[in-house]
């Protein structure tokens, strides 16, 4: 049975091929996860449900595991091939992980039912953006964490990206437009949740490598458009449904 709707941009095959690599994996989801965790200003959830919301093949599923000791961990995708991947993924890293074939605009999962939600490169795939993240708030728990990490329109907007993926590009975002969704929805948070990776592998044009070779000052925070965005927010403990 399939799960992809209109509303999800299925990858391209050299995109399902990455997601398996060492890179994707140990460049890309564990310096997320890691980043994201030092954005939190109040002590981590014990025990938590976590919904990882575009699992993909379940690369990070160790990682959340170590980082935030989930009683209950969640995956969910819209692509049945990815799940299956994500189900030898588990199996293999020993982690129990409850998989969802879902839709991220129409969520299979209950009301306030989540205490934190990792989002990891997954909107720039959705067409329904704004639906999909009333669904995310609308299962997190008053007082539960969005874990939101994206690639801004910087860098999907450029030449090798759009020969190697598949993006819908007229719903593409900044940095700044994302955050302000995010506070559209009612989510709060402060700068203090947010942080602008500009890794290595966001520099579309070059890489970094004139950087790295010392041939070209890097551009600070405010000299340069942002490629990436990390920002923790929380649902409201009262708030609008």
């Amino acid at each position: 049975m399939s799960y992809l709707s209109e509303s999800y941009v299925e990858e391209t095959r050299f995109g399902l091929w990455f997601l398996r690599s060492h890179t994707w994996q140990h460049r890309v989801l564990r310096v997320a996860i890691n980043d994201l965790r030092k954005l939190f200003s109040d002590e981590l959830p014990s025990n938590p449900v976590l919904l990882d919301a575009g699992c993909g093949q379940g690369k990070s599923f160790q990682y959340l595991h170590q980082v935030f000791a989930p009683q209950r961990l969640i995956g969910l995708d819209a692509d049945p091939h990815s799940l299956s991947f994500s189900s030898e993924e588990a199996r293999r890293q020993n982690i129990n992980v409850e998989l969802i074939g879902s839709d991220c605009a129409a969520l299979d999962v209950p009301d306030a039912s989540v205490d934190l939600l990792f989002c990891h490169q997954t909107f720039h795939h959705l067409v329904e953006q704004e639906q999909a993240l009333a669904e995310f708030y609308r299962v997190l728990k008053p007082g539960g964490y969005l874990l939101f990490a994206e690639s801004t329109e910087a860098y999907i907007d450029t030449w090798v990206i759009r020969w190697l993926f598949r993006h819908p590009m007229h719903v593409q975002k900044s940095a700044e437009q994302y955050l302000q969704m995010i506070r559209d929805q009612g989510f709060e948070f402060g700068p203090q949740n947010v942080s602008y990776p500009y890794l290595w592998w966001s520099r579309s044009k070059d890489f970094g490598l004139l950087e790295r070779l010392g041939l070209r000052r890097p551009k600070l925070f405010g000299q340069r458009e942002e490629t990436l965005i990390n920002v923790v927010a929380r649902k409201p403990l009262e708030g609008k449904p």
